[in-house]
């Protein structure tokens, strides 16, 4: 079987196993990968960017390698190989986790339960409930949405499609440094550099597929390009930028804004404030808008990715290659 086949058959099948199963509760692969790089951390640190890329290299380059690894010993058995791609992407996707946390909060804000609801807001984002309303914490959910649905769902099946098992493990692994060292705090600000940067250059090609797609999906294509194009480079981060402004002019609403991390308070510039309309946390179900739209972007990509993978390698197949010799005078 060809790889590209390979890749779409798994594919399809981790992201259906993410559909009925979710996470797992205990024993994730991500969760023990987290707990292997803490334990990496706890050797190597230093306030000091050599060291912190070091621990980049070890942690994402031990993942990458470990998916080489699995994917060599398989190779002859297709069906192995299928099985693993699939088990590889349930491990690596996220995106039933996202939209069950994500309507749990939305259904504590429906029942009025604010404190319920900032309760669950951890679950999703490392913002401070404490410090939001109930409109706001509607709004930090869809921001979520938005922003995980290109880390979670994705991006990692972009680097499934171009790397096969170690481009998914080793997304994820470059994805999960950057939630755990890449923030700007004293303890991170040079230690988690590497971790950082390397995430935004992973993240860039499924950022961008993100909202290509986000325009299709959505229910007004004319507003996702409009707020992508007019807002997305105001945004400090270079992938959520596109993800969240196409998000924001999709759905109709303004994103971004005042918020806060961590008691540091952030006022990042408003998404789509000339056309879009507050997230409100009840009667006009934003979130549960946000969650369907992800849904259709995540399944889309899937299809692009696979899509993809199967052109280039029947391209390159030998069946297509021409050898035409040349005269010699």
């Amino acid at each position: 079987m060809r790889a590209g086949r390979v890749f779409a058959y798994g594919a399809a099948a981790g992201l259906l196993g993410d559909l009925l199963l979710g996470d797992p509760r205990r024993g994730h692969p991500v969760a023990a990968f987290g707990r292997a790089a803490g334990a990496v951390e706890r050797v190597l640190w230093r306030d000091h960017r050599g060291w912190g890329a070091l621990h980049t290299a070890v942690c994402a380059g031990g993942a990458a390698a470990l998916g080489l690894a699995a994917s060599r010993a398989v190779r002859r058995s297709p069906a192995a190989s299928v099985a693993l791609t699939a088990a590889a992407t349930w491990a690596v996707v996220g995106g039933t986790s996202l939209a069950r946390e994500a309507s749990d909060v939305g259904r504590a804000l429906e029942a009025g339960d604010v404190e319920a609801a900032r309760a669950r807001l951890p679950h999703l984002c490392g913002r401070d409930p404490q410090a939001l309303d109930a409109d706001g914490i509607a709004r930090a959910v869809v921001e979520s949405v938005a922003e995980n649905t290109s880390d979670a769902v994705v991006g990692a099946l972009v680097w499934g499609a171009v790397a096969g098992v170690p481009g998914l493990l080793g997304f994820r692994a470059v994805n999960t440094l950057d939630a755990m060292v890449g923030h700007k705090s004293p303890r991170y600000l040079r230690y988690g550099w590497a971790s950082a940067r390397l995430d935004d250059l992973a993240g860039w090609p499924g950022a961008r597929l993100t909202a290509v797609l986000t325009t299709v999906a959505g229910g007004d294509p004319r507003g996702a390009v409009r707020a992508w194009r007019a807002d997305a480079a105001r945004h400090p981060s270079p992938n959520a930028g596109p993800v969240e402004a196409s998000f924001a002019g999709a759905l109709g609403v303004r994103l971004g804004g005042t918020l806060s991390y961590g008691g540091r308070v952030e006022h990042r510039p408003v998404l789509n404030g000339a056309a879009g309309r507050a997230v409100r946390a009840s009667g006009s179900g934003d979130i549960d808008r946000a969650v369907r739209l992800s849904r259709r972007v995540g399944w889309l990509a899937l299809g692009v990715c696979a899509g993809a993978r199967l052109l280039v390698r029947g391209a390159v197949s030998p069946k297509n290659r021409h050898v035409t010799k040349g005269r010699t005078s």
